[in-house]
């Protein structure tokens, strides 16, 4: 019996420590078939978004190990696999701890991940193909002495050394792009993270010669046109689409799989009921993370009773914010979730960050964008939806945390 992948979001460490893994490698020819030169696909928390990057960074990659792939889905597509596997420069960089109490805090955490990258490139300095320029800027990057402009191009700089040294145009995976704006914009530096960005991502993505294609993953595509305005080579999959909805959670067959395969297929009840009812396009979808969770915990005791594992795994600040701005109105509505009933709503998936605070009805958008509320189904000849509490976890969620914080503004 294969180990539970628990906290494990490195598809390497994965496969070679013979743990469980959900074959989701298809993922990587729906990828090369349907990208753009630059795709974001946003997701809620803990739905497999860091697994899948690491996924694409262990296939492409010039080091890769073929052996990582074996037996899976992917390795079957033998022309596919010879055209792309091992084939590409990648350059894999997650900005989900790049956050502080101030910008210059925040750009010292980038520094250091930049820092990190550049230590695995040293070999760079010792070529005759990179340029004395860009060699003195990977030194200043690599002992973190590089001034804001150089780190705001830093990307695009590794791209174009990375190009010039094998002669292969660079493949970029950004995991959590848009979790220094969420910081950014409850620590009050919005406005300078969102500046930093638009050059840093952009200077990457933006007509870059040294660039094969990039791959973005976030929560939200709040404030996209902030950040990438004039970027036209750029796709976005979000939960209301279709084409890679499997990619990203448990479908219903798969949780069958994994309970049968361990012994537990008793609890397909209880599993379905809690941590079910995600709708991603046409997909129906388990959060991973709470299924993993409750399955360890019955190969330690088969009674166990299914416990909320998600609602701790990051910041709720977003929706605790709005909150405070909802009208009373809110408070029937949260109600009427928490009793089954539905909530119709106008949905967006394009806000920014400052419109947020315009409309109390951006709430139920900022809801349903980060796994609060689900699709029930859209309104005939309408922009609006019928949104519901997917399972019984996020019912719970919405007893416990969600009308206590309307009780401590004062929204009775």
């Amino acid at each position: 019996m294969k180990r539970l992948p628990i906290g494990y979001d490195n598809f390497e460490e994965i496969q070679k420590g013979e743990n469980f893994y959900v074959d989701k490698t298809k993922f990587i020819k729906e990828l090369l078939v349907n990208r753009g030169e630059v795709t974001l696909f946003t997701r809620p928390r803990r739905f497999g978004k860091t697994l899948a990057m690491s996924m694409l960074q262990s296939f492409f990659s010039l080091d890769a190990d073929p052996l990582l792939f074996e037996g899976l889905e992917i390795s079957r597509e033998k022309e596919l696999c010879e055209q792309y596997q091992g084939k590409y420069p990648v350059i894999f960089l997650s900005l989900k701890d790049v956050e502080g109490n101030n910008f210059e805090e925040a750009a010292a955490q980038l520094a250091d991940f930049i820092s990190g990258k550049c230590d695995k490139l040293s070999f760079l300095l010792n070529s005759e193909k990179v340029s004395r320029r860009d060699k003195g800027i990977l030194e200043k990057l690599l002992f973190k002495k590089a001034d804001h402009a150089e780190l705001k191009a830093s990307l695009s700089s590794l791209m174009k050394m990375l190009h010039d040294y094998f002669g292969k145009k660079v493949i970029l995976l950004i995991d959590e792009y848009d979790v220094p704006l969420d910081k950014a914009y409850h620590s009050g530096y919005y406005d300078e993270m969102v500046r930093f960005l638009r050059i840093f991502l952009g200077k990457a993505l933006k007509t870059n010669e040294d660039l094969e294609f990039a791959v973005l993953t976030g929560c939200l595509r709040v404030s996209l046109e902030n950040i990438f305005t004039g970027l036209n080579n750029f796709k976005v999959d979000t939960i209301s689409d279709t084409r890679f909805a499997e990619y990203f959670g448990f479908t219903d067959s798969e949780v069958k799989h994994l309970l049968a395969d361990y012994q537990v297929s008793d609890a397909y009840s209880r599993v379905k009921e809690w941590y079910d009812g995600y709708r991603f396009g046409r997909e129906g979808m388990y959060c991973p993370w709470d299924v993993l969770n409750y399955v360890d915990k019955l190969l330690d005791n088969p009674q166990a009773k299914p416990q909320s594992f998600w609602r701790n795994t990051s910041s709720n600040d977003i929706i605790r914010e709005l909150l405070k701005i909802a009208d009373k109105s809110v408070k029937g509505k949260i109600e009427t979730l928490i009793e089954g009933g539905s909530v119709t709503a106008s949905v967006s998936e394009n806000l920014t960050y400052s419109e947020l605070r315009e409309d109390p009805g951006h709430l139920w958008s900022m809801m349903y964008l980060t796994g609060y509320l689900t699709l029930a189904k859209e309104c005939e000849n309408s922009s609006f939806v019928q949104l519901v509490i997917p399972n019984k976890e996020i019912r719970e969620l919405f007893v416990d945390q969600i009308e206590k914080w309307l009780d401590r503004r004062g929204s009775v």
